[in-house]
């Protein structure tokens, strides 16, 4: 086969969808998360600034560094191995133990990151985990009796997954030291990495829960700027129909309405677009847990319905009212804008009315005007024509007075003439 050229990503767009394996775990272990998100703009921040948040602290355990411009890392910190990713509003650190602590959800696991870097995180904490990894027991009430001891039992959720291959369970709370808790136990010959796609499963479901929950609160913070506006578009768009408003002054109201609507969706736009996404992987992750009921048990997608699709609901639900408040203002906006070109165009024809009166009425000055002006100017005209004709009388015998009322005639007339002409060229 003769050599052709590879396309210059090919290999990076290849090796993208192997560069974020999952961990591999052995039960009995622990697992401490954490993921952080700049509070405004996120999308758009400074990634350098996770990169280098993330070599100080590959420092503090002497490890090596990630490429200059990585995306993700796993490596050894002392006696854990640390999992980081960065995506597009976030950050990700995954934390593994290889054994297990000497007590669950011991909050000692947390301490391998460091209170001072901590504080130095570019951003603030979204979420953070403990996952307890056991060997399942022999009996599932051994399950039974430490679910009730570790969770809340009203929102504690469990289920088996994979086939059986293991119990997970969590109740979404977060706990005294600040953390949210799950646990897994592993059936005997399940496999390592199994096991870890497990956690990831159950961090993931975690962290884009947590992200699609801003959208929620973007929407109670939005919710009563939307109910003033529709009040004050309710009662714009009645008061169209009173003739004694003013269409103008109700089409300024409602562009400022529009206006702030407008800039409300644009404000909005992105993290309801981000929130539907965050619900789908959320979804999808569950899904591929392939769930089944554990003793009766809510399981994970039983919990989400009853708990988590409500809100999202809820944000779907605003982001339709603000499309359809903002479509709203745009019609009232066409339709007032449309009254307001009428009656202007009313008043234009009034104005133009109103001209041709005036016209007319400058005409009819104006010829009066020109028959003064053919009286003016044939009297001065006669009057030089008879000083003209003066020396011809006095030859001829004929007195002044006959000799004025001879010409005078035929000079108005030529004057008349004259004139007419002259206003003809001029037209």
């Amino acid at each position: 086969m003769p050599p052709i050229d590879d396309h210059p990503l090919r290999y990076k767009m290849a090796n993208e969808l192997h560069a974020r394996p999952f961990p591999s775990m052995e039960a009995p272990c622990s697992a401490a998360y954490i993921a952080i998100k700049q509070p405004n703009d996120a999308v758009s921040r400074d990634r350098q600034k996770d990169l280098d948040h993330l070599i100080m602290l590959l420092d503090r355990y002497g490890a090596p560094h990630p490429q200059p411009g990585a995306t993700h890392y796993y490596g050894q910190i002392g006696k854990h191995w640390l999992k980081w990713e960065q995506h597009t509003e976030f950050v990700t650190y995954t934390v593994f133990r290889e054994s297990a602590p000497k007590r669950a959800f011991d909050p000692a696991e947390f301490e391998v990151f460091p209170a001072d870097w901590l504080e130095q995180a570019p951003g603030q904490r979204v979420t953070s985990v403990l996952i307890d990894i056991r060997e399942r027991p022999e009996t599932d009430a051994e399950i039974t009796e430490n679910l009730d001891e570790w969770f809340v039992t009203e929102s504690l959720a469990a289920a088996c997954v994979l086939d059986n291959s293991g119990v997970v369970a969590g109740d979404f709370r977060i706990d005294q030291n600040g953390h949210l808790r799950f646990a897994v136990f592993a059936n005997t010959g399940t496999t390592d990495r199994r096991v870890g796609r497990i956690v990831q499963r159950l961090c993931e479901i975690e962290t884009y829960k947590s992200m699609s929950m801003l959208g929620f609160a973007r929407v109670r913070v939005l919710q009563p700027k939307l109910n003033t506006l529709d009040t004050q578009l309710t009662s714009l768009m009645s008061a169209m129909s009173d003739d004694k408003a003013s269409a103008e002054d109700t089409l300024n109201d409602l562009l400022s309405i529009s206006a702030e609507l407008e800039t409300l969706s644009a404000q909005s736009s992105f993290r309801f677009g981000a929130t539907g996404a965050y619900e789908a992987l959320v979804n999808q992750r569950i899904e591929a847990l392939r769930e089944e009921r554990f003793q009766g048990r809510q399981h994970f997608a039983e919990f989400m319905m009853r708990r988590y699709a409500p809100a999202m609901r809820t944000v779907t639900s605003a982001q339709g009212r603000l499309d359809a408040m903002s479509s709203r203002s745009i019609r009232a906006s066409n339709l007032l804008r449309t009254r307001v070109d009428v009656e202007r165009s009313a008043q234009n024809q009034a104005l133009l009315e109103s001209m041709d009166q005036r016209s007319d009425l400058q005409l009819r000055l104006q010829r009066t005007v020109e028959g003064l002006s053919v009286v003016a100017i044939s009297y001065y005209a006669v009057s030089l024509v008879g000083y003209t004709l003066y020396p011809m009388a006095q030859a001829t015998g004929i007195t002044k007075g006959t000799l004025t009322a001879l010409v005078t005639l035929p000079v108005v007339a030529f004057v008349w003439w004259a004139i007419r002409r002259l206003r003809a060229k001029v037209e």
